[in-house]
């Protein structure tokens, strides 16, 4: 039986908008095993993105307990957090979030900023992402000169060049065309198959989920049991 990465127990997100209280998430309770590339579907508003943030760090439960590769990180710090983030989770989101003024290069060496690592390291752990993406010959151009798919592909480059315990991915095809969709969808699948990536995946097309290992559905803030879809 595979290690478990991520564990979740009985997670809860409840937001506050004036005088209402939303609840984002309710008693969420999941473990995911280290190289699963979990899919979580759902309609808008189900808790989808709000849970991947949680796993993330980037936003904090109001409940529950959520340990990541055997660490509390809801108990954590802002800056401790932060640091782990950065360490640990790599991000891929569905507008790609390339800064526009830096080549694909920059781009994707923007997290090594953060590390110990040597100029000339930098440059090694960068060029090796963009060659694992088929970028090799697009490190000196900007996201203007590339297409969505090719920045979608940077994109991952910057997510896996600090070598992340876990990737997470927003949609990661919602804004690009069928071909590029599925040409993502195969980078990441083999990210998980050869590299044993651990992913974490959020989509409403049922084409991308199929890539994934394991599929699960979430609904007005609740996972749904194991093989359950949404009433419509």
């Amino acid at each position: 039986m595979a290690e478990t990465l991520v564990r979740i127990s009985n997670l809860s997100k409840v937001y506050k908008r004036d005088n209402q209280q939303v609840v984002a998430l309710q008693d969420c309770s999941l473990d995911i095993p280290r190289r699963e590339f979990l899919a979580l579907m759902g309609p808008s508003g189900s808790g989808k993105t709000t849970l991947l943030n949680l796993i993330a760090g980037i936003d904090r439960p109001t409940s529950g307990e959520l340990e990541v590769d055997g660490v509390n990180i809801e108990t954590m710090a802002d800056r401790q957090l932060a640091n782990w983030r950065n360490q640990h989770i790599g991000f891929v989101f569905q507008s790609f979030n390339l800064i526009p003024v830096l080549t694909a290069f920059e781009n994707v060496e923007l997290p090594l900023l953060l590390t110990k690592l040597s100029k000339r390291e930098r440059r090694e752990h960068v060029e090796t992402a963009l060659r694992l993406v088929g970028l090799q010959d697009r490190m000196s151009h900007y996201p203007r000169q590339l297409s969505g798919g090719q920045e979608q592909r940077v994109a991952i480059a910057r997510a896996i060049v600090t070598d992340p315990t876990l990737l997470l991915a927003d949609e990661p095809t919602g804004d690009l065309d069928a071909h590029s969709a599925e040409e993502i969808m195969n980078l990441l699948s083999r990210l998980n198959k050869e590299f044993g990536k651990s992913i974490v995946m959020v989509t409403h097309d049922p084409r991308a989920a199929h890539h994934a290992t394991r599929i699960r559905h979430l609904d007005k803030g609740v996972l749904l049991r194991e093989g359950s879809l949404p009433v419509a």
